[in-house]
């Protein structure tokens, strides 16, 4: 099938189309197809690049790209495939068609760091994020939805979305005045609950006019569980905006404030682990966070950054929003952290140590690794002429390292290592099956970076191996 046959097979159907076939934009696809109120065509556009092409490619073919533990993930792709209503592309003539457009693409932030990891500048281009509107602009209806779910400094939608689509349509010579542009961000969480993070979820939302929030409720309406997961609707879209960004700062502040105390419980003899569950038990500190190897992932890594950038280059602002920034660049040295933590302990040097880490991505039971924390202490390890493999169930090409770990645990451990490394929390590595394999090797190092094995466990493993757990002293 191609394009003009997808399109003419769903012939007064509304289209919406997804720019962007990544970690949020794939999956945003299949509950689209698979709306709860609304009957929908859906179109998913990547680049036409190689990466784009491999992604279109195995969407069409029945092959869905992303790998996560949900099995939603799978119903409701073959849900979307049995209706032939979801189809992938890098054709540009599909923004014409659509009725809606959902834009999930990337924003990155560009950060510059010393070599201990801590931040001393970065930088914020808001070029090929306008380049992708273009797009849209030269070939969208004018009067089209725009929904706007990648996160973008605030100020986004009323200074550059909605002057360059104007602009774009104007050149064109058709009215400008009766395309409707909204903001909602994402806050998906791969993993066990993929789908569910976008389905049955609250979500927050906003648009430059009334017109435009009212299609964006509509829209909302038909593929969220509003009965059990009311919408919140904004007074506009720099107040959305700003609610993407202080939640993770927020977030990425918590563990921040966090990882110093994790250093005073190391030095006082003191489980952090233990101390944090006892405070949890007030409802007030639920969500105190727990220290580790660090943050990744594409959002607490650079959203507070986008934040401060937006003050002083969108919104008007003098200054920058120094804490958010210390709280990047704290987090940003955590790998450096447990690398040297691991270093100050084991009594010999790391040097031509086999050391294996359980685990690559940047969190528990997902295959992503960008931004994952575990790439800078893989890299200290590297530097220090460690000799190193990896396991994750989830990844076999570690693509910021250029390795390939092994999927299966047994195979990681035929090569006795000398250490091994929780660096990553996948439930399996929680399970009794992991902790036998580990009791069947020759005695070695283990090192928990997050705090992911029991009590039980520890008391197991010690029988015949040290372990040691970074933000405790007691051990």
């Amino acid at each position: 099938m191609n394009l003009e046959t997808f399109i003419k097979s769903h012939a007064g159907t509304p289209i919406v189309l997804v720019q962007g076939l990544g970690f949020v934009g794939s999956v945003m696809s299949l509950v689209v197809a698979n709306a709860i109120n609304g009957n929908y065509a859906v179109i998913g556009v990547d680049r036409d690049t190689l990466a784009g092409r491999k992604t279109v490619d195995s969407l069409n073919a029945g092959v869905f790209p992303i790998v996560a533990d949900d099995p939603k993930i799978a119903e409701f792709f073959e849900k979307s495939r049995q209706k032939g209503n979801f189809y992938a592309t890098t054709d540009t003539a599909a923004y014409a068609v659509a009725d809606i457009i959902i834009v999930d693409i990337n924003l990155d932030v560009h950060k510059v760091s010393n070599e201990k990891y801590a931040l001393s500048g970065y930088d914020v281009t808001l070029a090929p994020f306008i380049s992708a509107i273009k797009t849209i602009g030269r070939h969208c209806k004018p009067d089209v939805l725009v929904l706007v779910e990648t996160t973008v400094p605030p100020g986004t939608s009323k200074e550059v979305v909605a002057p360059t689509l104007k602009a774009a349509l104007e050149e064109r010579g058709l009215p400008s005045d009766k395309i409707r542009i909204g903001h909602s961000y994402e806050r998906v969480m791969p993993g066990p609950q993929y789908v569910d993070s976008i389905q049955n979820f609250y979500r927050v939302y906003s648009g430059i006019d009334e017109k435009s929030a009212d299609a964006v409720e509509t829209f909302l309406k038909t593929i969220i569980r509003t009965d059990e997961y009311p919408l919140t609707r904004l007074g506009n879209t720099n107040a959305t905006e700003m609610a993407k960004v202080l939640e993770n700062s927020y977030r990425a502040m918590n563990i921040a404030f966090v990882v110093e105390w994790s250093r005073m419980a190391e030095e006082a003899g003191v489980d952090l682990y233990e101390v944090v569950h006892a405070i949890r038990q007030r409802p007030t500190h639920s969500n105190l966070m727990f220290p580790g190897i660090g943050v990744g992932g594409y959002c607490l890594t650079k959203d507070p950054l986008l934040a401060s950038w937006s003050r002083t280059n969108l919104l008007g602002g003098k200054d920058k929003l120094k804490q958010s920034e210390t709280a990047v660049s704290i987090n940003d040295q955590m790998p450096r952290y447990a690398f040297e933590f691991l270093e100050r302990r084991y009594p010999s040097a790391i040097s031509s140590k086999s050391v294996l880490l359980l685990g690559v991505s940047y969190r528990g039971d997902v295959g992503d690794t960008r931004f994952s924390p575990v790439e800078p202490f893989y890299r200290c390890l590297l530097a220090a002429d460690a000799r190193l493999s990896a396991h994750d169930p989830y990844v076999n090409r570690w693509p910021e390292t250029g390795i390939s770990p092994h999927t299966n645990l047994s195979d990681a451990l035929t090569v006795q290592p000398d250490i091994a490394v929780i660096s990553t929390g996948h439930r399996m590595y929680q399970q009794e099956e992991t902790t036998k394999a580990l009791l069947s090797c020759s005695p070695m190092w283990i090192y928990d970076t997050i705090g992911l094995l029991s009590s039980t466990q520890i008391k197991k493993l010690q029988t015949k191996h040290t372990v040691i757990i970074l933000g405790r002293g007691d051990l």
